[in-house]
């Protein structure tokens, strides 16, 4: 029986039906807000919009603050729109996005503008055109310990950073500076960890970061993108494996160093025995049951219990040593010694009789035969 009610229902929904959607709109827009709203724009280290503690974006603001005009640029066609000029520098961070063709297009657009590049690997140093080595050091507490009046007198406080092999340079170690100068208007700067924000207080971290990228009353930031990388191009590796690889590296390592830590204190210390060794038949035979079982080859186990009964028998019943092969004659002795049909104790102990096909199968098998072996025995 249809009620009032149900016609009322579809009327409503038609009647509520804009409402509802942009309702549901709402909410879906709500929720992708609470879930992605607190999340940074970028984690991406040296990144000048990344606010975690690898990230940049304390130096950028500071710097904007200041008076220099900022400007992230991300790619490389972004980086070509712009029109640089001496009054501009140039930071380059991700160096280990870059590659031959997008280093000479950097390159090729300076215009006399002056380039800071954090931490370059030696193929980003090889494709700047420079001959200079590169050393991976903890540095701790350097002075500037140079002549340059731009970082005279500061001090620098990193935990990892690159040294450089070059003539010129401040924060000198035993291989080189952490802030190179290999030619003019290009600068290495091997202390990037003093541009984070998780660092940028320490000693006078923030001083060099201030000196160094605000020369000029421009500051071009690039973020180079894999994007622009071209097929001949020579990358890190870096490059060519997902971000979460190098930790799960380190994770699988250090699971493998506990493992064998695990495993050597249980095995204990290596013992050397004299040769050869001897092992006795009950472990022999355990062994090799355990084996079989896992196998699980019940003929190839029948025919051993088999071969091993024939050989008892021809011994306990005085018979040459060819008998225990010559079935069919063991088998005739066997009968008439323990006064069975021959085709009972044929089934038993020649290899043509069916093997088993369960395990169930095969104990009786072995339980019949040590019955066998008992009666001839008595």
């Amino acid at each position: 029986m249809t009620t009032a009610t149900d016609h009322a229902r579809p009327g409503i929904w038609r009647r509520h039906r804009t409402a509802l959607v942009i309702a549901a709109g709402a909410l879906a827009a709500l929720v992708v807000v609470l879930l992605v709203g607190d999340r940074p724009a970028t984690s991406t280290p040296l990144d000048p919009d990344n606010p975690g503690g690898q990230g940049a974006r304390a130096v950028a603001r500071v710097l904007d603050d200041q008076g220099v005009e900022v400007r992230v640029v991300r790619g490389a066609d972004a980086l070509d729109d712009l029109d640089l000029d001496s009054s501009t520098t140039v930071m380059v961070t991700s160096t280990y996005l870059l590659g031959r063709s997008t280093t000479q297009r950097l390159l090729d657009g300076l215009a006399g503008a002056d380039l800071v590049v954090a931490e370059p690997e030696p193929g980003v140093i090889e494709a700047l055109g420079l001959d200079t080595q590169s050393w991976t050091v903890t540095p701790g507490d350097r002075t500037a310990r140079c002549s340059d009046p731009l970082l005279a007198g500061l001090e620098v406080r990193v935990d990892v950073g690159t040294e450089y092999g070059t003539a010129a340079g401040c924060f000198t170690g035993e291989h080189g500076h952490l802030v190179a100068r290999p030619r003019d208007g290009v600068t290495l700067l091997g202390a990037a960890e003093l541009l984070t924000n998780d660092q940028v207080l320490r000693a006078d971290n923030a001083a060099v970061a201030m000196r160094l990228l605000g020369q000029h009353d421009r500051l071009v930031w690039y973020v180079p993108e894999v994007a622009d990388l071209l097929g001949g191009d020579g990358v890190s590796l870096r490059t060519l494996v997902p971000e979460w690889i190098f930790p799960g590296l380190w994770i699988a390592g250090a699971t493998v160093v506990a493992l064998l830590m695990w495993r050597v204190r249980r095995l204990g210390p290596l013992v050397t025995e004299p040769l050869p060794v001897t092992v006795k038949a009950i472990e022999t035979a355990r062994s090799r049951g355990r084996l079989y079982r896992k196998a699980g080859d019940r003929a190839h186990a029948a025919r051993a219990l088999r071969r091993a009964t024939r050989s008892s028998m021809a011994v306990r019943l005085h018979l040459p040593a060819a008998a225990s092969s010559d079935e069919s004659t063991l088998v005739r002795d066997v009968a008439r010694h323990v006064g069975r049909p021959v085709g009972e104790v044929h089934a038993l102990l020649s290899d043509q009789a069916l093997p088993p096909a369960t395990d169930d199968e095969l104990i009786t098998l072995a339980n019949d035969l040590a019955a066998l072996e008992r009666e001839v025995l008595r």
